[in-house]
């Protein structure tokens, strides 16, 4: 039977786990034999052997797929709209965490800018924003595959314990190992600075993505190789007892900005401890919602809100990525320290 490929626009693509995500959930379908989504175009190109069925047909099966994980499928090329009236709301909301996170820091119970050095508190913070943020679908997706996989064997506590075991300790292990190559490298003043700039620009970039206004920031995101990312996926489709650890363990390695920034940040510490430990506690950001959603079958796919949400934390990483590039500057000595923060 001759294959055949239809094209189906995709809504509510925000990053590159987005299309990992499409591609991985699509590729499941029976009769489906490639997939290949375009972040830059918001559309899926969907091989197969599917009979006589019409792309309406093939609509109908593959959108629920979709839907489930927060997007949609459409045959037509949606108009892009942005809905300005959210940042009525988004701007006060981040406008308060702004001011309350710079209250803290005068406090002295978080630093971001002076001493060039990102307090674990703040690291903290941004884990919790990644961890509701679209660049987290993917490992969101990892983690409801592996409580409805184990859940048909009747177990469903172990595996997610394992699972988000895995994932703590490798950040740990593997932030270390970051860290400690920065001290091989011994970066001094020059490197120091630019890999600052550098994390600054990943935050910059993905903030601008999650206010979902400049199609064209989503093509700067970087990101794995895509080949690279779909075989660590594969990790999840093993039935073995260890399979939630290593699922674990690949979280570290997938296409997520805000863990890239810190993985750069971990680098500039020149230090096992210091790059471990900032590893760590990002991770430990995440937990307590990947834990509701492992345990509570707490839903990410509500999107009455989300235009709201995702640019209110737009505009905060936006914060973070100018106050940190700030600090890189003031710790370099090219500026003095900037409003006594």
């Amino acid at each position: 039977m001759a294959e055949t490929t239809y094209i189906f626009h995709v809504v509510g693509m925000h990053c590159a786990s987005c299309v990992l995500l499409t591609e991985s959930e699509l590729a499941r379908v029976l009769g489906v034999t490639k997939i290949k989504a375009s972040l830059a175009q918001h559309q899926v190109e969907v091989t197969g052997n599917f009979g006589e069925q019409t792309p309406e047909a093939l609509l109908a099966l593959l959108n629920p797929i979709m839907v489930e994980n927060g997007y949609s499928l459409a045959l037509e090329k949606q108009m892009k709209k942005v809905n300005w009236s959210e940042f009525s709301t988004a701007l006060p909301l981040a406008g308060i965490f702004i001011a309350v996170f710079i209250l803290l820091q005068k406090l002295g119970i978080v630093n971001l800018v002076g001493a060039g050095e990102v307090s674990y508190p703040t690291v903290f913070l941004i884990g919790i924003i990644a961890s509701l943020s679209t660049c987290m679908a993917i490992v969101g997706g990892l983690v409801l595959s592996v409580s409805a996989s184990f859940a048909k064997e009747g177990d469903k506590v172990q595996p997610q314990v394992i699972f988000h075991i895995g994932r703590l300790a490798s950040f740990f292990i593997l932030g270390g190992a970051i860290g400690a190559l920065g001290s091989v490298f011994r970066l001094g003043n020059t490197g120091t600075l630019v890999l600052g700039i550098l994390v600054a620009l990943v935050m910059f970039v993905l903030g601008l993505n999650l206010l979902d206004i400049f199609p064209w920031a989503k093509k700067l995101q970087p990101t794995l190789p895509k080949f690279l990312s779909k075989h660590l996926l594969h990790v999840k489709e093993m039935n073995h007892t260890l399979t939630p650890l290593l699922v674990g363990v690949i979280t570290f390695f997938l296409p997520c900005g805000f863990t890239q920034s810190m993985q750069i940040y971990s680098l500039t510490t020149g230090s096992y401890i210091g790059g471990a430990l900032t590893m760590f506690v990002f991770a430990l950001g995440t937990l307590p919602a990947l834990a509701l959603l492992s345990f509570a079958s707490l839903g990410i796919k509500d999107k009455t809100k989300s235009g709201v949400f995702f640019k209110t934390a737009g505009i905060i990483v936006i914060f973070f990525a100018a106050f940190n590039l700030l600090g890189t500057f003031v710790a370099a000595g090219i500026i003095p320290p900037v409003f006594n923060l």
